[in-house]
């Protein structure tokens, strides 16, 4: 074990499996000889998370009448939403979509659930929908700003996450495709929650329109690019779990029906289902829908993974673009892993741009300066030969002055003979 360990160190490999980033060597694995102990590391999480308990937010959204207040009962096994009294013709109904929230402690096996149920009573309702989504957005937005304004606190022991960890988004069982309001809706959220389609009140359609009615929703949702939660696979995982997560795929979206009363089947068995005069339904039967499946994803199987995949994708997107929105960058060399002998080498490379860039600098500037002075050197000297020039023509007339009076004076003329002349005419008028 102490050679593998000294093998792994001379390698670059650090203790616990990282590489540097220009070093790429493969992991060591090794099999213990004997029992240490961090096997037991599962458990430890087990019991803590036991102890801490756990909190889920879900989101229930489609028409009034679809059944989502008795799908939530059914899902939970009880009674969350209490029976609601039809409201009489004349009662006014409400102009815009509310928010209304439900939290409820469950426990089962000595797990404790902070279970959230948030309900949009209205959508969908009105005669004009425009932007019926919005309060919708808002809200799941705002529980994203009330989780960051949280971890910006100084003491963060106490985090209450309230974020909507899935959204049950409930079509109405028309058979044909979805419609605008639907896909709208679904594409305004679907970056920021996890979006699960279910087809509500499926015992209205055949089994037949049902898989037909699955389809046109699968196209409808592709070709409009909406994502929505998919079972997440892992490595090495076995081939009972992947077949587990293929099946529970292939009845996305799910054709539930959905009730907590109790009804007597022809066998004589009292289950959850609803009877008609051709027969019972049972919610707990896989062949009359896709309730248990539903549960199997939401509850049972995934609901760790809605929780994750909100926190590490949704979330931290929309964080993400909310920092950046303020004007926070985060620099992209921070927190990488760095090979010594790289980081030497990126200095070195840093210290000789900066080297020429600061050579290149003083070469500007000396070549500024020697265009300066000869600018100075050529302007004195054009002045220099001006003035001397002006100087030559000075002395050229003074000299052929001088000539001329000395001509002048040796033939004999006086030095002003024009003016003397005058002078004489006018004495003798």
């Amino acid at each position: 074990m102490a050679n593998s360990y000294s093998n792994g160190y001379a390698n670059g490999t650090s203790p616990s499996g990282a590489q540097s980033n220009n070093v790429s060597m493969p992991v060591i694995r090794k099999k213990l000889a004997g029992y240490v102990g961090f096997a037991n590391l599962p458990n430890q999480v087990h019991r803590k998370s036991v102890r801490k308990g756990f909190q889920f937010t879900a989101m229930v959204v489609g028409e009034s009448g679809l059944g989502k207040s008795t799908l939530i009962n059914t899902l939970f096994n009880t009674p969350l939403y209490p029976a609601k009294e039809p409201l009489p013709p004349s009662a006014e109904r409400p102009k815009t979509v509310a928010i209304e929230s439900i939290g409820a402690d469950i426990e089962e096996n000595g797990v404790r659930l902070h279970l959230t149920v948030v309900d949009t009573p209205g959508f969908g309702d009105f005669t004009n929908n425009d932007e019926s989504w919005r309060p919708i957005v808002e809200n799941i937005e705002s529980r994203f700003d009330s989780y960051l304004e949280q971890e910006n606190r100084v003491n963060r022991q106490k985090i209450v996450d309230n974020r909507v960890h899935a959204c049950l988004y409930f079509i109405q069982p028309t058979g044909h495709t979805l419609k605008q309001i639907d896909i709208e809706f679904m594409r305004r959220l679907h970056t920021r929650v996890n979006l699960i389609p279910i087809i509500a009140k499926a015992d209205t359609l055949t089994d037949d329109e049902v898989r037909d009615f699955k389809a046109r929703i699968l196209a409808d949702i592709a070709h409009h690019k909406i994502h929505i939660f998919q079972s997440p696979t892992y490595e090495n995982e076995d081939e009972e779990t992947l077949a587990e997560a293929a099946l529970i795929a292939s009845k996305i979206p799910f054709a539930v029906v959905g009730s907590d009363r109790l009804v007597e089947t022809e066998d004589g068995r009292e289950v959850r289902g609803r009877a008609y005069p051709w027969g019972v339904i049972e919610v707990d039967n896989e062949d009359h829908c896709d309730f248990v499946k539903l549960r199997q994803m939401l509850v049972r199987t995934y609901m760790e993974d809605l929780r994750e995949y909100t926190n590490d994708v949704l979330y931290e997107n929309w964080r993400t673009e909310k920092l950046l929105s303020m004007g926070v960058a985060q620099d992209s060399s921070v927190f990488r892993e760095i090979n010594p002998s790289a980081k030497v080498q990126e200095e070195r490379l840093m210290h000789e741009a900066k080297l020429a860039k600061m050579e290149g600098e003083m070469k500007m500037v000396f070549q500024q300066k020697v265009q300066e002075k000869e600018s100075k050197l050529k302007q004195s000297e054009e002045e220099l030969y001006a003035r001397h020039k002006e100087m030559k023509e000075a002395l050229e007339k003074q000299r052929s002055d001088l000539e001329e009076k000395k001509r002048r004076i040796e033939s004999g003329r006086p030095l002003t003979p024009e003016k003397n002349a005058t002078k004489n005419r006018r004495f003798l008028r």
